[in-house]
Parts: C-alpha cells; sequence; structure tokens
C-alpha cells in the first residue's frame, strides 16, 4: 500500500511529506513514475513530496498517516532504512551517479538488493569495502571503469549458492547495462582464478578478496557474518565446506593478482587464513 504523511518537514522554503511502501520498493517507484515524480526526489525508502502536491499524491490513491504511523508501517514492513545504514547507502548512490549521472534505475535497485535482510557478510558494507579496495588498486580509469560495474554487480543475487549467485548476477548485468564483459568477470568471482593476461579480472578479484587482509578485528567480524550466512547449515558440515574454500584460496599459485594487492594484503591473508583453517579442523 502507499502511503504519505502529512507535509510538515521544513527544506528548501517549504513543507515536505514522506511517500512510501509498505509492499515494495517496486510499488512506490511506479505510483510515484506514474505521477511524474522523478527519482531525484527518492531517498532510499521513501519519496519527499512537497506541501504543493500533497493532495495530488492522496487523490491517486496514497492513504494519508500520521509521520508515526507511516514510520510504524514502514518498519513492520522491513523497508526502512536504518539510520545508521544511510550514510554508507547514501555514499554508495552518490558515487554511482557521480560516474553515471541520471542513472537512478539501476543503482536505487541495486541499493535495494544489496540490503536485503538475510545478508550478513555481502550486503552494501562489502560492496562498499570493495569499491574501496579498487580504488587503492587502480591506476588506469580505462580498466576501472568496467571493474567497478563489475563489482557493482557481482553479489547482486545472493542466496548462498556458488556457482548459482554469480551465475544470475551476471544475467542481471547483462540484462540492466547490455554488456557481456561485465558478467564475464563476475563469472571470474565463483573461483577467484582470472586470466593472467586480464588486467580488468585481477582488479575485481583483488578487490572482491581485500577482506582477506584485513586486520584481525575486522577478520574475526568477517568470518562472524559469514557463519552468520549459513546458519542454517549444521556446525561439522559448515567446518568442512569452509576449509575445503579456504584450502582452495590458499592452493592458489597466488592469491591476489595484482602488484599492488600482493603488497597491501597477501602477508596479512596468508595468516589469516592459514589461523581461520586450523581453527576448523578437529
Amino acid at each position: 500500500m502507499i502511503l504519505v504523511d502529512p507535509p510538515v518537514w521544513p527544506a528548501h522554503d517549504t513543507l515536505w511529506s514522506h511517500l512510501v511502501s509498505d509492499t515494495s520498493v517496486a510499488e512506490l517507484h511506479a505510483f510515484a513514475g506514474a505521477l511524474g515524480i522523478g527519482r531525484r526526489a527518492f531517498d532510499l525508502d521513501h519519496y519527499d513530496i512537497p506541501a504543493a502536491r500533497h493532495r495530488e499524491v492522496v487523490e491517486a490513491g496514497a492513504t494519508p498517516l500520521s509521520g508515526g504511523e507511516l514510520t510504524r508501517r514502514l518498519i513492520g514492513s522491513g523497508l526502512r532504512v536504518r539510520g545508521r545504514d544511510r550514510p554508507l547507502l547514501k555514499g554508495l548512490r552518490r558515487r554511482w551517479l557521480d560516474r553515471r549521472p541520471e542513472d537512478f534505475t539501476p543503482v536505487d535497485d541495486l541499493l535495494v538488493r544489496w540490503r536485503e535482510p538475510h545478508r550478513t557478510y555481502h550486503d552494501a558494507r562489502h560492496l562498499a569495502e570493495c569499491l574501496t579496495a579498487l580504488d587503492l588498486l587502480a591506476d588506469r580509469p580505462e580498466l576501472t571503469r568496467t571493474a567497478e560495474l563489475a563489482l557493482w554487480f557481482h553479489d547482486a543475487v545472493h542466496d548462498g549458492s556458488t556457482p548459482g549467485d554469480e551465475q544470475a548476477s551476471a544475467a542481471l548485468a547483462v540484462e540492466v547495462l547490455d554488456d557481456p564483459r561485465v558478467a564475464e568477470l563476475i563469472l571470474m568471482t565463483a573461483h577467484h582464478d582470472p586470466d593472467p593476461a586480464d588486467p580488468v579480472a585481477a582488479l575485481v578479484s583483488d578487490a572482491d578478496l581485500a577482506i582477506l587482509g584485513a586486520e584481525p578485528k575486522r577478520y574475526d567480524e568477517y568470518r562472524r557474518q559469514i557463519r552468520a550466512e549459513y546458519a542454517t547449515v549444521p556446525e561439522e558440515q559448515f567446518r568442512v565446506g569452509r576449509a575445503a574454500v579456504l584450502e582452495q584460496l590458499l592452493a592458489l599459485p597466488t592469491l591476489y593478482r595484482t602488484e599492488r594487492g600482493r603488497r597491501l594484503w597477501a602477508e596479512r591473508a596468508g595468516a589469516n587464513l592459514r589461523g581461520e583453517l586450523a581453527d576448523l579442523r578437529p
């Protein structure tokens, strides 16, 4: 259902309402689009509606509620963005639009995916950490543009299945971007063994694996987050599967494929992986 609260929020010399859906963000976008309300007015989980248009959105079918009731309904739907998450999500949205101005629809849809409630590690923070790692690695814009798009989409679909998640994410990238090269890079992240002659794939792989070279406190948090994503898997089964993943990573000729990645993270990543593997074994 589409909901709107009274225009009581002051900004830019007028008062504003919040327009939300307690069903889906897609429903909200469709309603706003039908009224010609552009995506610039969208703020992660609501549209800002000026007082002059409040009656119009009510007449179009939005249910008027008090601000408190609207907030309760939005929280109950699971669609509300928590205040503590807003700076991260706003920063990601701004980054996308800095590179692709006016391309609102893909980024808004991607951010809904990256904040799905079942994600504990493969969430918007992981995306942000990947992009930050790419910034540390990158020195050639012509390579990083494609690498960045691949990172935006690489876990856009995440149900805990490999390579099913990568295949579905790659298919989504082709649907949205019509770019098979981005899809190819996403599929590579299922095994992290990029072609040595492919510098873009090396950037994507290293950025995605940068977490392995994190400081011990962050790495321990990452371990807990991964376990939480597989909470339904029995402990012994998880230990066997996770150990196999770590062994596969340690068996790679080199974990990081860029010189800068090796310099930044290789030593600490090796220690982190070996330490976790030792904990997993009886």
